[in-house]
């Protein structure tokens, strides 16, 4: 734990040498806003709570979560570095969870930059912030589990636009499978328990869960689950294309 520790500050000091970091949250602060106040007509809706916030949360991350997994690996595959970096007295679950680890903070620390929402709201009235704070532990399970996604992905690649494009569909399968257009597909063959599987896979249903206030065990093993999953994939991914 202390080497993947050491590789997260690392990282994160990394982001913010670069243009990466800034740029990322000016972005991901801005569509936020946009979406609140203007598609979700946070001051229309006459309801002090950040509904209009969070229920976009899932689409704005998936194109800016998988922007910022696309360099986790691709970018050290394709400079050469992976060899050097694997050389170093640690593990690969070490390097791994760490640069992981490194990305997660940051987007947590993305999200709430959007506190200024969450102030404007109990200033109007008097929200449920006790659902305001699972909504922001919702939030960031959602974006560990489009990171180890999106982390997986960029060590299958040197080129940091595939890994983006690719991470994005993946992501984009998991949150579409609980819809009726994709459970019709499988309806009319498989079994009642492959649609119930299929559907339990969508993390929409998992985070509008956690969104409405129900914190419930089941839905904090699936994104625990998921982040396990493809990390687990990611180091035997990096492990394989040593030297490769």
């Amino acid at each position: 734990m202390g080497t993947s520790l050491a590789i997260c500050l690392r990282e994160l000091k990394s982001y913010f040498t670069t243009p990466l970091a800034y740029v990322f949250i000016v972005i991901f602060v801005a569509m936020n806003g946009a979406t609140a106040f203007f598609f979700g007509a946070l001051f229309d809706r006459g309801q002090a709570d950040m509904t209009s916030l969070f229920s976009m949360l899932p689409w704005l991350f998936l194109f800016l979560i998988p922007a910022l997994a696309m360099r986790l690996w691709a970018e050290e595959r394709k400079s050469g570095t992976l060899e050097f970096l694997m050389t170093l007295p640690i593990t690969t679950f070490s390097a791994v969870f760490g640069k992981f680890l490194a990305a997660w903070i940051f987007a947590g620390f993305a999200l709430l930059l959007t506190f200024p929402v969450w102030i404007t709201v109990n200033w109007l009235g008097n929200p449920d912030n006790g659902i305001i704070i699972a909504s922001y532990l919702g939030g960031f399970l959602l974006a560990g589990s489009y990171l180890a996604i999106g982390s997986f992905v960029s060590a299958l690649t040197k080129n940091q636009v595939i890994a983006f494009v690719i991470g994005s569909a993946v992501i984009f399968l998991f949150l579409m499978s609980s819809l009726d257009i994709v459970l019709a597909v499988f309806r009319g063959w498989a079994p009642v328990f492959v649609v119930e599987i299929i559907q339990s896979l969508s993390f929409l249903v998992h985070y509008e869960s956690i969104v409405r206030g129900v914190i419930d065990i089941r839905d904090l093993i699936f994104y625990v689950s998921i982040i396990g999953i493809f990390l687990f994939a990611n180091v035997v991914v990096v492990d394989q294309k040593r030297g490769a």
